[in-house]
């Protein structure tokens, strides 16, 4: 359906085309490769398109160490997720999966049967002597820091397994555990390299803001579908001051308390561009730069999709197929990124509604954000 909507946009077609039958040399290149990784390594890609087809696109076009790496810290952190995900898993259970999860990567015939909320997770789980196989015949210190971030990860997950969101404090917090802590695992990867700047290791803040505006605007989106599998991630402090539960806005998806907290998470999430455009700023590859970018552009689109949607309530909102071929194969500056994000950005301004408490706030964020983009604007296109 969502390739449907594309139809009448031709350069969205274009672009799915391209995308999809590889016309773009600089996304595909790594392709070529395959016939030099080993069965369990294949496995590992063919794996990471089946959990994420956007993150295998972007991940496909690292220079060749990079991509390797960073693939099996995706697969690793995404097995890792699946655990926390299952609310079928007996919590205690649970715990000691996620607390001990670094440890089974050590481990080369380590596997985890019926567990994960869907198939491809499941099937990721239950093969995952393959990841561990992959992992250990890559750098030591790739290793280390996939390591240490998997065990930060495993431990943050555990604390909230009984513990529920209740402020902003604690939803930034967890967002850190889980997305945050990739951003800052992501930094010392590329540093590591020597591909990339010795310095973005100690861009801890950056790094952080970068993986909880891609993590707060996957929680947004995923109202729905959390709500149907028994997950809440939306903080209380926020949610509370709209309704008694956080079920109300599924039966009321067009209420004014409805629009009111929605937009109240996704200023929130706004609060969190200037720091994403600081950290892609810092990026000195090309091709990292893409991988970086790419899905910040997405994040911000579907933003300006969900904001004042009531969609968001009864359905997984997802930006068109096309729209996001078409942001995959033209990101590749900075000035690229500035102009999608300034299109979003006035999109929103556009749908401010004066009719809920939070659209003030709007204003004001997008105001401070379109200041940033005139004070800096010189220096950006100088970039």
């Amino acid at each position: 359906m969502s390739i449907l909507k594309s139809l009448c946009r031709p350069d969205e077609m274009s672009a799915i085309l391209k995308l999809k039958f590889g016309t773009s040399s600089s996304l595909y290149t790594a392709k070529n490769d395959d016939l030099e990784y080993s069965d369990d390594l294949k496995y590992c890609y063919q794996t990471l398109n089946a959990v994420s087809r956007s993150f295998a696109v972007v991940i496909r076009q690292l220079p060749k160490e990079l991509s390797i790496s960073v693939c099996l810290f995706y697969l690793i952190l995404r097995a890792l997720d699946s655990i926390e995900d299952d609310m079928n898993c007996p919590k205690k259970r649970k715990v000691n999966l996620l607390r001990n999860f670094y440890t089974y990567n050590y481990q080369e015939d380590w596997t985890l049967t019926h567990i994960g909320d869907k198939e491809e997770y499941r099937e990721l789980l239950a093969n995952y002597n393959k990841v561990t196989k992959s992992f250990l015949s890559i750098d030591k210190k790739y290793q280390d820091i996939i390591t240490e971030i998997c065990r930060k990860m495993g431990d943050g997950m555990a604390d909230f397994v009984e513990t529920e969101i209740h402020s902003v404090k604690d939803y930034d917090l967890y967002c850190h555990h889980v997305a945050g802590l990739v951003g800052v695992g992501l930094s010392k990867i590329f540093a590591a390299s020597e591909i990339e700047d010795y310095n973005l290791q100690f861009q801890d803040m950056l790094s952080n803001s970068m993986g909880l505006f891609l993590q707060k605007t996957n929680i947004i989106r995923d109202y729905k579908e959390d709500l149907e599998e028994k997950r809440t991630f939306w903080p209380k402090e926020i949610w509370s001051v709209y309704a008694s539960n956080l079920n109300v806005f599924s039966e009321n998806p067009n209420s004014k308390n409805a629009a009111s907290c929605l937009n109240h998470l996704i200023n929130n999430a706004l609060a969190h561009v200037i720091d994403c455009l600081e950290y892609l700023k810092k990026i000195k590859h090309h091709r990292i730069f893409k991988f970086c970018a790419i899905p910040q552009v997405m994040a911000i689109a579907t933003l300006c999709k969900a904001y004042n949607n009531p969609k968001v309530f009864v359905e997984n909102v997802k930006i068109r197929k096309g729209l996001a071929a078409k942001l995959i194969l033209n990101t590749n500056t900075i000035q690229d990124v500035i102009k999608t994000y300034e299109e979003m950005i006035l999109t929103i301004e556009r749908k401010i509604s004066d009719n809920t408490p939070k659209s003030k706030e709007t204003i004001e964020l997008i105001q401070h954000i379109k200041a940033y983009f005139k004070v800096n604007r010189q220096e950006l296109v100088s970039l």
